[in-house]
């Protein structure tokens, strides 16, 4: 990654302004990123110069939303999230690029599919609340956040069927994404080598545009039909993600 090209730029600015906007309220573009990022870099690369982005934006989410975090659920979901980083490092890490980039476009499109039934026919607080269940979410928000980033669709479901009102949904998922992403980095680091003093460099260059897309989606969060930008996200997350597949 030494000499970007300019359409590889141009992603990596629009990740970051994504990244802000997704971590001010704007669920949903977190997909949208992650496929475009596989795209224009190889697979487990892009999960690694993605990452610290996350975490600038996950603090900042933190500090805006600071008191709206709903700790009895995150109790529930970090023990096996923690679980499910650690099975996405040792999966992950004897896979070859395609077929990583292949699994991250089947966990996106999975990921759809649990958005789409959570729209159509969303479960039950109490079923929700049951410990096998957040178990379950835990471990599984922990693997696909591993492998690529692409958590907020489990996590999306298992929030929004806790009725948590929109300001305790974004905080405690804004906690959550936090912990589990610095709790990925050494992996990131040691073990997938996905994450250099060359990355952070890149990273450097668009923190300017994180709290760009930050402010922007602070102010236009209230103002966006969000069943509407659902809808659009999940159009294009999928035909994102079957362009991966289908190479």
């Amino acid at each position: 990654m030494n000499d970007l090209q300019t359409i590889q730029w141009i992603t990596l600015a629009g990740a970051a302004f994504m990244v802000g906007l997704s971590k001010a309220g704007l669920k949903g573009l977190g997909m949208v990123l992650v496929v475009l990022m596989a795209q224009a870099f190889p697979a487990k690369a892009s999960t690694g110069l993605v990452l610290p982005l996350l975490i600038i934006a996950d603090t900042l989410a933190v500090i805006y939303y600071r008191r709206d975090a709903k700790w009895p659920y995150l109790l529930r979901l970090l023990p096996a999230a923690a679980m499910g980083v650690l099975l996405g490092v040792w999966i992950g890490e004897s896979l070859d690029d395609e077929t990583f980039g292949n699994i991250l476009a089947w966990i996106v499109i999975l990921g759809l599919v649990l958005l789409i039934w959570q729209e159509r026919s969303p479960p039950s607080a109490s079923f929700m609340k049951h410990p096998l269940v957040s178990g379950f979410a835990g471990l599984a928000g922990g693997f696909t956040t591993m492998v690529g980033n692409a958590a907020g669709p489990v996590m999306s479901v298992y929030l929004l069927a806790t009725r948590l009102p929109k300001r305790q949904f974004i905080g405690t998922a804004a906690w959550f994404f936090m912990l589990i992403n610095w709790f990925k980095v050494p992996f990131h680091i040691w073990s997938w080598h996905t994450i250099s003093w060359q990355s952070i460099r890149l990273n450097c260059y668009v923190i300017p545009v994180i709290f760009i897309g930050f402010w922007v989606g602070i102010k236009v969060v209230a103002m966006i039909p969000e069943k509407a930008f659902r809808y659009f996200v999940m159009v294009v997350t999928a035909l994102t993600a079957l362009r991966i597949l289908l190479g």
